[in-house]
């Protein structure tokens, strides 16, 4: 497995954990990421096409007021299973 596989399931898992969401700063802090490398990995795993290419759709951002949560999708969640197996 490499790091970023396993960057990704520690993302898909903290994310697994907490069905109404988590705040993008505290996800930093218990992934150890700076927010760029959260952002675009955030980018990657979302519902917006970004660049032409559509994004897995399995993460979903919402604002809470003055925080931005994340979240899995139904989509992520089958994914995460899959990959659990």
């Amino acid at each position: 497995m490499s790091a970023d596989t396993a960057l990704l399931e520690a993302l898909l898992h903290a994310l697994a954990d907490a069905p109404d969401g988590v705040s993008l700063p505290r996800l930093c802090k218990r992934l150890g990421l700076r927010m760029s490398v959260l952002m675009r990995m955030l980018a990657y795993l979302g519902e917006d096409t970004i660049g032409g290419t559509q994004g897995l759709g399995w993460v979903r951002t919402v604002d809470d007021g003055a925080r931005t949560l994340a979240m899995l999708t139904d989509t992520g969640r089958q994914a995460l299973e899959r990959s659990d197996g």
